[in-house]
């Protein structure tokens, strides 16, 4: 870890310190350890040190990279400020673009099935889409106004453009990229009220756009995999199987048209199967036979169904390390 941060926390109780930190890593099972005089929590490849002696509680903060130290800087800035205490940084990058920020250009947009319309997207720092997660954020100014893009205000924190120059933020799955050549790939699924689905059918090439992260999960580390999830989950299950080792085992069951439906690229021993609508998903996971060791479970698609899928792997005794069941979009709302 070659980058750090530090920052003191004015007039915040030791206690209160403590208790924030340790607040703010439960929900990402981030390892918590006591050192003398503080905690220490590692997260994203990187470490957040709490000292509590000598005064204020003050923070050092290690990172592999600069984006992630940047992006533990805006986050311990939230977790604090909702404390009641803003720290105060030795160093800030104010009015630099928001961590993990890249800008991109169009290249190209095309039809790749019926449902799909797959954007290729060229820019410098293409390549560090490649790992660390196989999920973006794209964002996407308003039509027919110039971009403002987030940047790093005094504080070291984030903060986004709002009112009529608020972005449209929609999460996307790198389906494609080369590093060396500069570009990536995604699919956009076409629906009708969707803010990239209209996008992508007038955006021109050249057409500036931010694309941040990478985040949201690897692909899974087991001898047997299954992948289950509806049109909005196709291409991240798609990336999944063409990462997957040779020797892994399973199945990859997908409710999409059978047009949408390519014979994707896969190991061997990986079965794909298209499922007849959404309603026939978390039936398809009650259904599918699961190993009792050395397993992943990977489910996507809308949030009820999530939700139901996660109690079924539950009752199935599956553990937090061996499931995922995530809601990517909400019925009421917008994919």
């Amino acid at each position: 870890m070659t980058e750090h941060l530090a920052a003191t926390l004015p007039g915040l109780a030791p206690e209160a310190a403590l208790a924030a930190l340790r607040a703010a890593a439960a929900p990402y099972d981030a390892p918590c350890r006591e050192v003398p005089g503080g905690l220490a929590v590692e997260i994203w490849g990187g470490e957040v040190r709490l000292a509590l002696t000598g005064g204020a509680p003050a923070l050092a903060v290690f990172a592999p990279d600069m984006r992630i130290l940047f992006v533990l800087q805006d986050a311990l800035g939230s977790v604090f400020e909702a404390a009641g205490c803003a720290p105060v940084w030795d160093r800030v990058d104010e009015g630099a673009l928001a961590p993990g920020l890249a800008l991109m250009r169009v290249v190209s947009v095309r039809q790749v099935s019926p449902g799909f319309r797959r954007v290729r997207l060229a820019g410098p720092e293409a390549a560090r889409f490649g790992a660390q997660g196989l999920h973006f954020r794209l964002l996407l100014p308003p039509a027919g106004q110039p971009p403002e893009w987030p940047r790093i205000d005094a504080k070291g924190r984030t903060r986004w453009p709002e009112g009529a120059a608020a972005l449209h933020r929609p999460v996307y799955t790198v389906r494609a990229l080369d590093g060396a050549a500069g570009w990536i790939e995604f699919d956009i699924f076409v629906h009708e009220g969707g803010g990239a689905t209209e996008w992508s059918a007038g955006v021109q090439a050249g057409a500036e756009v931010g694309v941040m992260g990478p985040g949201g999960g690897w692909v899974p580390a087991a001898g047997h995999v299954t992948l289950i999830g509806d049109e909005t989950a196709l291409p991240a299950i798609a990336r999944i199987l063409s990462l997957l080792p040779a020797g892994v085992q399973g199945s990859a069951h997908v409710a999409v048209a059978a047009e949408d439906l390519p014979d994707l690229p896969r190991p061997d021993g990986m079965a794909l199967h298209r499922v007849e609508g959404r309603c026939a998903l978390v039936p398809a996971l009650e259904a599918v036979e699961v190993p009792a060791v050395d397993r992943f479970v990977w489910f996507a698609a809308e949030k009820r169904l999530a939700e139901a899928a996660r109690k079924v792997l539950r009752a199935r005794g599956l553990g937090k390390s061996e499931m995922m069941a995530a809601g990517y979009w909400a019925a009421e709302g917008e994919v």
